[in-house]
């Protein structure tokens, strides 16, 4: 009888068991990553997902175990794992993501893999080590014509990859030729020959490439106006010296350029026997008296611009406070865009305090106001006709800023208060030319047109119906307004305008600038105007905030905007 009731328990005992196991069911069997491969560029991220299959064999289903597994890279330096199955590209290479469990029966694991290729300078098959330029050479023959350069560049190992679209692109002169600064595709806009570069970020260093463009338009850009500065200065030793500087402006593109020295233009004096002058705007006190200073530059075309500057000269001293003036230092080289360089104006006085500090009393002036515009402040010693530089604003004068590479002569201009003589001293900024490969920072070709220039757009409607003073039915008024550096006529729009642009002209101002439009009495309606202007972001240097210029209407004469 005792026999036969444990026999009965231990039967129930079993039962017992054998229905809660079925019951039950428990246990990881297994476990599986998805996906089971991806491909990423360095600092991208990629979620993988573990999922667990349970039952022991028996009745299976399945979840998801990611948080519950222990995730592991093969070779962190390519990709790395966080524990929840997040994975980040580090460098180019091939790793293997594992997940790692410990199940019903033991261990269990599932790999991926993950191939990872490079960027910020690195490609597959290596990083890039040098940069070509094809065609290496270009010519196009008209405006408007385009051609498609390519960046080819080498890798370390040897492999060869198309780098067109990665790279930075910038023409040297985009008033000759624009390339579009992501695709290479190069336009010509006049005639001349222009410096294709790309450059292309390599792991912190720069690899750069260059090629030629030459564009054979039949005609060239002609020059529409020519000022020279300073407009007035005085000599009181006999052979006394002047500099005068002459900067010519194209109306097509508001381009500014130095032509004090150039073959194309003539320096005369109206009186060589008072004031010498010579081919590079150097005048000599030669007697006491006056003289008129002319520049006249003729174009290509057979066009001529001008315009003049007075010297007066005396061989006996005249009563003088400034005795002499300097700017220190004599020259500063800066190394990278957008350098900045403050030079010091310091005058020598024959009354105390003999030695004064002029930086923000005198005009300052540059040779190169595209490339290297200087700061000034026009304070109490700057003569009359003295104008704020554009960019200005509030700084101390006196500042020169690098929008790209090569010199300028700066010069600073003091009116004395006691006798009104006006003394002039210079000094020179440079910013070299880049090393090749380009590092970066440097001031390289073509960098100072869009990070500093902006071009201005007038157009007119048409809509004058009046003709003040003139007989017929066709309207002869048009409005000017004045270049960057004061000279009046670069923009000149209207029906009455005989020269080329007619109802609609551009030029270009240094961003900041505020132009006032002028019309004549009775003009009529204008459409509008826009300011507009593309900023190249140089690889290690953030470009301008603003591409705008402000434009003003001198309507107290009765003109009509829009």
């Amino acid at each position: 009888m005792f026999v036969r009731t444990i026999c009965r328990g231990s039967l129930l005992l079993a039962l017992v068991i054998a229905l809660t196991s079925c019951a039950n069911p428990s246990g990881l069997d297994s476990i599986q990553i998805s996906p089971t491969a991806q491909a990423l560029s360095v600092g991208q991220s990629a979620q993988f997902t573990a999922t667990g299959t349970y039952g022991n064999a028996r009745h299976p289903s399945t979840q998801v175990v990611s948080s519950g597994v222990t995730w592991s890279s093969s070779n962190p330096s390519v990709a790395t794992i966080n524990s929840s199955g997040l994975t980040t590209a580090v460098g180019p290479g091939s790793t293997t993501i594992t997940a790692n469990a410990t199940a019903y029966n033991g261990p269990v694991s599932s790999t991926a893999a993950v191939t990872v290729t490079g960027s910020s300078g690195t490609v597959a098959g290596g990083s890039v080590v040098s940069l070509a330029i094809l065609p290496g050479s270009q010519s196009l023959s008209a405006a408007g014509q385009t051609s498609q350069f390519l960046a080819i560049g080498t890798t370390s190992s040897g492999a060869t990859v198309n780098l067109t679209n990665q790279v930075a692109w910038s023409s040297s002169s985009p008033q000759i030729a624009t390339i579009g600064a992501t695709t290479g595709l190069a336009t010509a806009v006049t005639k001349g020959s222009v410096t294709i570069t790309a450059i292309y970020s390599n792991a912190g260093t720069v690899v750069t490439g260059t090629a030629n463009l030459s564009v054979t338009v039949a005609t060239t850009q002609q020059f529409t106006s020519l000022t020279v500065m300073p407009n007035s200065q005085a000599l009181t030793v006999l052979n006394q010296q002047a500099h005068f500087i002459a900067l010519a402006i194209s109306g097509a593109t508001g381009l500014q350029e130095d032509v004090t020295s150039s073959p194309k233009i003539q320096w005369t004096s109206s009186a060589p026997t008072i004031a010498s002058v010579n081919s590079s705007g150097v005048v000599t006190d030669v007697g006491p008296g006056s003289s008129t200073i002319s520049a006249v530059l003729t174009n290509s075309d057979g066009s001529v611009v001008s315009n003049s500057a007075t010297v007066t000269t005396t061989l006996t001293a005249v009563p003088q406070d400034l005795l002499s003036l300097s700017i220190t230092p004599s020259d500063i080289t800066v190394g990278n865009l957008q350098d900045t360089a403050q030079f010091l104006a310091i005058g020598t006085f024959s009354t105390p305090p003999y030695v004064r500090d002029l930086t923000n009393s005198v005009q300052w002036i540059t040779t190169s106001p595209n490339v290297f515009p200087v700061t000034t402040n026009c304070g109490s010693g700057a003569p009359a006709n003295c104008s704020p530089a554009p960019l200005a604003g509030s700084q101390n004068g006196g500042i020169a800023t690098a929008f790209g590479y090569g010199s300028a002569v700066l010069v600073a201009e003091y009116t004395d208060p006691i006798d009104k003589a006006t003394q002039t001293a210079t000094t020179k900024f440079t910013c070299p030319a880049p090393t090749n490969p380009v590092q970066p920072g440097q001031c390289y070709p073509g960098s100072q047109a869009s990070a500093l220039l902006s071009t201005l757009t007038i157009y007119n409607e048409g809509l004058n119906n009046s003709n003040p003073g003139n007989t017929g039915s066709s309207p002869n008024w048009y409005v000017t307004a004045p270049s960057a550096t004061g000279t009046q006529d670069v923009i000149h729009c209207g029906p009455g305008w005989p020269g080329a642009g007619g109802s609609v002209c551009t030029a270009t101002y240094p961003v900041g600038s505020v132009v006032t439009i002028t019309a004549p009495a009775g003009a009529g309606k204008f459409g509008g105007w826009s300011s507009n202007c593309t900023p190249v972001l140089p690889v290690t240097q953030d470009g301008p905030n603003s591409c705008q210029v402000t434009l003003t209407y001198d309507d107290a004469v009765g003109a009509i905007f829009n």
